[in-house]
């Protein structure tokens, strides 16, 4: 079987050589040559566990292979996946420029039977026009070519991608006939012998899923977000309260930690789109208008709990920030909480050392020179007054307290935006987290 996939960010790249691994012939078609000359390399462009790996595998294999010709590609496959970009606009709706610039170039040159597979998290609807521009395209060649169209939303966490791909919970797939349904089982089944979760639906309610799964998830991490922060007006200790709702089993345990906000790639941008579908039909999403509210917020936490402890007499103190991206196994940092945190630092006239295992050179590209890169949390802390704990990587868990707090100023604090540590451990620095009064 053999497929194409426009677009080798992260989404077509990482499913790319996930079909590859399955025994799948794949070529990763990408307008930007740099890039597709990268990967000819084995330059991966990415940060993502083991991606690296598997991509050199393949391409070894042969069944692997990096192309900015699409034409060049498109009589010899049988599925075409578009996993282009869909940026927000400024209104905060999905920019779908390059997914309809994909579909025009499939009317314009298709000569047989495809399905044109929609990876990229789009609105509902865009199915529709994808269909219609491909069809468009044909009137105006004079040719009839069956095709059909299809949604398959990626699930793919940062950092657990390729688990995620080869071990899904669940694979969603909207069709409108038999023929694209056959040929997307075909696809599926080598990796789902044994159990296989595909979930056949209609297109829209596949495109629809997509933005209620991130919609949902944001939803509950915003929410524990509120009860943290209620929490520590009430004297109570979120930390107790997230334990006691999550064994509910109608609730369940997942994405009930609170913290400095969510960020990335998906969440904000996924949220922003729904909000705009809404409105667009004439619907208000206030839920989820609250959820993105009360995030941009909670970015500030950080800042407002170390402002508030030093009572605003914090112009030329230094400090530490242990974490970048907006999340651990990734150099992501789109959205994150700690852009916000490092800005307002820096407004408030503060010396701010950073330290992120994968991040660093991301945060240069973002930062540029007005803040101090370090080598490791160690030299991130050297002459500190304070440590801001924003990405909970694993690296960060246990650290020599006690070399630490010598390495310090008098009277350290560690504010925890991800309530990861605990006082006892900490050998007398002072310490502040999310949801608990100091």
């Amino acid at each position: 079987m053999q497929i194409a996939i426009v677009g080798t960010g992260y989404v077509g790249l990482v499913s790319g050589a996930c079909f590859a691994e399955l025994g799948i012939d794949v070529t990763c078609v990408d307008v930007n040559e740099q890039k597709i000359n990268s990967l000819l390399q084995g330059v991966i462009p990415i940060y993502e566990p083991n991606l690296d790996t598997l991509v050199a595998r393949n391409v070894q294999a042969g069944r692997l292979h990096f192309t900015t010709d699409l034409v060049s590609v498109l009589d010899n496959v049988e599925i075409v996946f578009s996993a282009v970009g869909t940026p927000p606009d400024e209104d905060g709706s999905a920019d779908l420029h390059y997914v309809l610039e994909v579909a025009k170039t499939i009317g314009q040159h298709l000569n047989h039977y495809v399905v044109v597979v929609t990876k990229s998290t789009v609105p509902v609807g865009t199915a529709k026009k994808v269909k219609g521009t491909i069809q468009a395209e044909l009137d105006k060649r004079g040719v009839q070519v069956p095709f059909d169209v299809a949604s398959n939303p990626e699930f793919l966490k940062e950092g657990d991608a390729i688990d995620d791909f080869m071990k899904p919970d669940r694979v969603v797939v909207g069709v409108e006939s038999e023929r694209a349904r056959e040929l997307m089982t075909k696809l599926y089944k080598p990796m789902l012998l044994n159990n296989f979760r595909v979930i056949f639906m209609d297109i829209p309610s596949a495109e629809m899923t997509k933005y209620a799964a991130n919609s949902m998830l944001a939803t509950r991490i915003s929410f524990m977000n509120d009860i943290a922060n209620l929490c520590e007006l009430v004297g109570a200790d979120v930390n107790m309260v997230r334990r006691g709702i999550g064994t509910d089993n109608r609730i369940g345990n997942k994405f009930l930690y609170p913290g400095c906000g969510y960020g990335g790639s998906c969440f904000p941008k996924d949220v922003k789109a729904l909000v705009k579908t809404a409105q667009q039909h004439g619907y208000d999403m206030q839920v989820l208008q609250a959820v993105e509210s009360v995030n941009e917020r909670q970015k500030n936490i950080l800042f407002r709990k170390f402002s508030q402890h030093f009572q605003e007499n914090i112009r030329g103190m230094k400090v530490a920030v242990w974490g970048l991206s907006f999340k651990p196994g990734t150099d992501d940092m789109r959205e994150a909480p700690s852009l916000v945190l490092v800005r307002s630092l820096l407004q408030a006239g503060c010396h701010v050392s950073v330290y992120d295992p994968v991040a660093m050179n991301e945060a240069k590209r973002i930062l540029g020179d007005a803040i101090t890169y370090a080598k490791d949390i160690y030299d991130a802390v050297l002459d500190a007054q304070v440590i801001f704990h924003v990405t909970e990587w694993k690296e960060f868990r246990i650290p020599n307290w006690e070399v630490i707090k010598r390495s310090m100023q008098p009277n350290p604090v560690l504010i925890d935006g991800r309530n990861v540590f605990s006082p006892e451990e900490l050998h007398g620095i002072t310490y502040l987290c999310i949801g608990k009064g100091e």
